[in-house]
């Protein structure tokens, strides 16, 4: 049997998730909340609505980042950090900027665009262009770990929904088809190609695997996980059963 292992969300893209019990899909949209703020660097060239990561401070630039975990309660969120003091502010008050740039400034490193705004979009600022949810497998996570001789964390790869019962690798067999997830369905769409991000500890944001080496000695390509569609909304809880849909037409 297949079921949701785990669900997260990330408020702001790359700085920061927290586990949720359960999430409420809608149709044609991101995780609620999840990369729904973004932080551009000094340099980003930013056009209206999503843009691509390389505007954005993110943990393929600075790993330090990965260690932040975060704490939604209503507009203000809680950003913890093993190496700096617990900060709570709102993204969109212009007046908490100063301080949340102070807070992140000894994170990023100093040959880095330096940190500068943060911005909302309308929509998650996803890596895709189209507004996904991420699913990962369990079993593939601990397939690479054994692979790799190193117990990788699932913070390494900042997923949404994590799905237990699947062979290894198998979620890639699902691109171009549907599962319903809880109450709502969710259509595979592609691979999820990874970056240097990964090869921090989220627990302590230095870099110590290289997992874009072991991704391609182990099955060829870089990719882990996949972003999915949600094609019809609904509630989906640790727990819930994950079956196939009807293949894409």
């Amino acid at each position: 049997m297949i079921t949701v292992a785990a669900l997260y969300r990330h408020p702001i893209k790359a700085h920061g998730r927290e586990e949720l019990a359960s999430v409420l899909l809608s149709a044609g949209a991101c995780l609620p909340y999840d990369r729904h703020w973004a932080v551009a660097h000094e340099d980003a060239r930013l056009t209206e609505g999503w843009n691509p990561c390389n505007n954005f401070s993110r943990g393929a630039k600075a790993p330090a980042l990965m260690a932040i975990t975060a704490q939604m309660d209503g507009d203000r969120i809680t950003l913890l950090h093993p190496d700096r003091p617990d900060i709570t502010f709102s993204p969109d008050d212009p007046t908490d900027l100063p301080r949340f740039l102070d807070w992140v400034a000894p994170l990023m490193p100093a040959n880095r665009s330096a940190s500068a705004r943060i911005i909302s979009a309308g929509r998650g600022m996803t890596d895709s262009a189209f507004p996904s949810v991420s699913i990962l497998s369990m079993s593939t996570l601990a397939d690479l770990s054994a692979r790799m001789g190193h117990d990788l964390s699932i913070h390494r790869w900042r997923g949404n929904i994590w799905l237990d019962g699947l062979p290894p690798l198998a979620e890639r067999d699902l691109i171009g088809k549907t599962l319903r997830i809880g109450d709502a369905l969710l259509r595979i769409e592609e691979p999820i190609t990874r970056c240097r991000a990964t090869m921090a500890d989220p627990a302590t944001g230095m870099i110590d695997a290289d997992t874009l080496a072991g991704l391609s000695a182990a099955y060829g390509h870089r990719d882990f996980g996949v972003y999915a569609t949600v094609v019809e909304g609904g509630l989906i809880e640790r727990g819930s059963p994950v079956t196939p849909a009807e293949e894409r037409t």
